[in-house]
């Protein structure tokens, strides 16, 4: 197949690559050419353009592969729902598949146990990011459909690799910053009481089933989850972290504090989108369509060892290993006031 990425070096999407050019597609990407984590897999053509500017985007297509059909193009990087019309105009004449990553983020929240399926409804109100990837979804559907484009939208939940390793908060872009006050010593927020649920997938299992997704006529017109049945804890989830960076149980215990999310946020108001947005919510997902669609689609890579392989990436490069100064500032705050409060508890009693 002849296949192109818009982005193509994120998390996610490299892996995506390096299995589209395993199995033998040719692969071109669209690229700012700025990641310093995931190159390009060998053989991949590039083209050098921000794919949120259609003119850009037009005029690197024309430059680089003018007149050229695509078996399948990937929107990994759009997030407004102008930009995915603009994709529309793009593409319509140029593909013959056009897949959109959106986000489970869209997915609304339930007060008691719900296993969440495409159907689920989407509505977020605490997000702006989840508000732009479901308004994206309409406006494909309804552009998509006008312009007789075959569209297939995919659903990733939290998704990790190599080069993210993900605490609950703060340490998206310095992820090292976690595990650093793990072997430092420092205090360990974990939110609520550290039991509510959350599903982790690694990106290569994900690029498994998005990749098999590609030309595949079954996903046509369809929304896909993609995600693995791997729930933890967000206690597990820190402790399982913990480990890998040699921690014993009774250290990584040591360390905790469990905070409220409405405490996180009012420590740090610019965390409610993805607080009470995403993460304060259990979630677990129905991913029978993927694995009808893409039968190969059977997540092998669990927490442990993600997390091993991923502390081993860190470590074969101390340059990758950048700390996030106002996230342990807030970690630090948000430690003092809850030890403090619950000496005053223990001393009242």
């Amino acid at each position: 197949m002849n296949v192109l990425f818009l982005g193509g070096t994120g998390v996610i999407s490299s892996e995506c690559a390096a299995l589209a050019r395993a199995r033998g597609h040719e692969l071109t990407l669209v690229t700012r050419g700025r990641s310093r984590t995931a190159p390009p897999p060998p053989g991949a053509r590039l083209l050098y353009a921000d794919a949120s500017d259609p003119v850009a985007l037009r005029a690197a297509l024309s430059e680089g592969a003018s007149g050229e059909r695509f078996d399948a193009v990937v929107q990994f990087v759009g997030y407004d729902p102008g930009q995915v019309a603009d994709d529309v105009i793009t593409f319509a004449p140029r593909a013959n598949h056009y897949v959109f990553v959106s986000s489970a983020a869209t997915y609304r929240s339930f007060d008691r146990f719900v296993r969440l399926t495409e159907e689920t409804e989407q509505a977020n109100p605490h997000w702006e990011y989840a508000r732009k990837k479901a308004e994206s979804e309409r406006v494909l559907r309804t552009y998509a459909a006008d312009a007789d484009l075959p569209f297939t939208i995919v659903r990733p939940a939290h998704t990790y690799g190599a080069s993210r390793i993900p605490g609950y908060v703060g340490n998206s872009r310095h992820p090292w910053t976690l595990v650093d006050r793990m072997r430092r010593g420092a205090d360990i927020i974990i939110p609520g009481d550290g039991t509510s649920v959350w599903t982790l997938t690694h990106a290569r299992d994900v690029a498994v089933g998005l990749v098999g997704l590609l030309g595949n006529e079954g996903a046509f017109g369809q929304a896909v989850n993609i995600m693995g049945d791997e729930a933890l804890t967000w206690d597990g989830i820190h402790a399982t972290i913990a480990a890998a960076a040699g921690l014993s149980v009774p250290q990584f215990a040591a360390l905790t504090v469990h905070v409220p999310s409405d405490a996180i946020v009012a420590a740090d108001p610019g965390l409610a989108g993805g607080v009470y947005g995403d993460k304060m919510h259990g979630a677990v997902y129905d991913t029978s369509r993927i694995r009808t669609l893409v039968p190969d689609f059977a997540p092998r890579i669990g927490f442990a060892e993600g997390m091993r392989e991923a502390l081993a990436w860190f470590a074969a490069n101390p340059e990758r290993q950048t700390i996030d100064a106002e996230a342990n500032a807030l970690f630090d705050r948000l430690g003092r006031a809850y030890r403090t409060a619950l000496r005053g508890v223990t001393a009242e009693t």
